[in-house]
């Protein structure tokens, strides 16, 4: 048990090498091919979902909420009930984590990407995963989780450091670039009372339309910054150039 735990330190601790510019363009290539076509989009969607319930979870458990569960759903919908005061600013602050979590969570992977440490960082999404199954309150979310721990877990075991670099680098572009289609989505249809924006209306004096614009706004906002971070393209147009 002591050897696997310092294995397990002494990866956690080591560095990789940050994607080539090419190998970058190539990783945002199948990011793209698991986002855009409906199919794939479901996957990454599920993928979303979870990382949406987890801001939800959070920004409840930082205003002092009680968190009560997280519920997963089969059409890639999820569910996250939290106890307190039914209006104020927990309330609100917990209704407006959950579509900018995917953003955030891809800029923060960006930059922490950018410092060698995708291994680290896989570890990290592990035990955030753990910590969210004992949070799941349906068997069909317990499967997810335990799915996507499971094989990201097999992976960070098994697969070289340079390949763990490229899924690391992956997973980032897939957060970016997904987390503003469900919003789009959600603007595409229109009002909804039961959505997150539908319900901060209810709280708030602000329409419903203008928080979908919000996190329209904010879910843009993490894609266009992270690949920035992600792509450096500047150093690399002038060291092409030069």
């Amino acid at each position: 048990m002591g050897e696997l735990l310092q294995e397990v330190l002494t990866r956690v601790g080591s560095s990789q090498p940050v994607p080539s510019v090419g190998a970058q363009l190539g990783l945002l290539a199948v990011a793209l091919l698991l986002v855009v076509p409906r199919p794939l989009w479901r996957v990454s969607r599920m993928l979303v979902t979870i990382v949406h319930e987890s801001g939800h979870a959070v920004a409840a458990v930082l205003t002092g909420r009680r968190l009560s569960g997280i519920r997963l759903h089969s059409d890639t919908s999820g569910l996250t009930v939290s106890r307190g005061r039914p209006r104020g600013p927990g309330m609100v602050a917990t209704l407006l984590a959950g579509y900018p979590a995917a953003a955030v969570f891809g800029v923060a992977t960006a930059a922490v990407l950018g410092t060698g440490r995708a291994v680290a960082f896989l570890w990290v999404v592990l035990a955030l995963l753990a910590l969210m199954l004992l949070q799941v309150r349906n068997f069909y979310g317990l499967l997810v989780l335990l799915v996507v721990g499971g094989t990201l877990g097999a992976a960070t075991w098994l697969l070289p450091e340079t390949y763990l670099s490229w899924l690391a680098h992956l997973i980032a572009w897939v957060m970016l670039l997904a987390a503003p289609r469900p919003v789009v989505e959600l603007v595409a249809t229109g009002r909804h009372p039961s959505s997150d924006a539908g319900q901060l209306a209810r709280l708030t004096a602000v329409p419903e339309r203008l928080w979908q614009l919000l996190f329209l706004l904010v879910t843009t906002a993490g894609t266009v910054v992270g690949a920035a971070l992600m792509l450096p393209l500047a150093e690399w147009y002038a060291g092409w150039v030069g």
